[in-house]
């Protein structure tokens, strides 16, 4: 029997996965930040039942799926407040999004948008993205290949965002 990791161990590992998903389908702000801790604060009310089998960073993305969901549906009831700016973080988890990624991400449509967030961002095979989004696995295929196409028209093929140094 193998010995499940810490979760503090987890946070660390899977954080920043966990936070690309989020912002790639919420945005950047404070609905990303807040559907990434509510990720982590289900996860680990759940952590002690966990299966010792369990892949981990795959469990987080379909709860921090399950989050932005419920940030979504809060958003739609609720008065959006203004936004406040944007401060680095100082916990090491990804910055800002100086060169506009996650703006053009958010401006793909639905299925592009999410089929990335899962796919390339959350590790997820197009198996379990298409469980998660729905229709099939070639289906969701084609709508990630789609948006990534969609974000080297945006950002040039080869190039840096923006011009950015390699």
């Amino acid at each position: 029997m193998t010995m499940k990791e810490p979760f503090e161990r987890a946070v660390t590992r899977h954080g920043a996965t966990v936070l690309r998903v989020c912002r790639a389908v919420l945005g950047p702000g404070a609905d990303a930040d807040d559907a990434w801790s509510e990720t982590f604060v289900a996860a680990l009310r759940s952590w002690p039942e966990l299966p010792e089998d369990t892949n981990v960073e795959a469990w987080l993305v379909r709860v921090a799926r399950r989050k932005a969901i419920d940030v979504t549906r809060l958003r739609a009831r609720h008065a959006i407040p203004a936004e406040l700016p944007e401060r680095p973080s100082s916990v090491g988890n990804p910055g800002g999004d100086e060169y506009g990624v996650w703006q053009a991400v958010a401006a793909l449509p639905e299925r592009q948008r999410l089929a990335i967030a899962y796919h390339y961002l959350g590790g997820l095979p197009h198996a379990q993205t298409a469980e998660l989004i729905g229709g099939t696995p070639e289906a969701v295929r084609r709508a990630a290949a789609d948006g990534i196409k969609s974000l080297r028209r945006t950002y040039g093929a080869g190039e840096s965002p923006k011009g950015a140094s390699r």
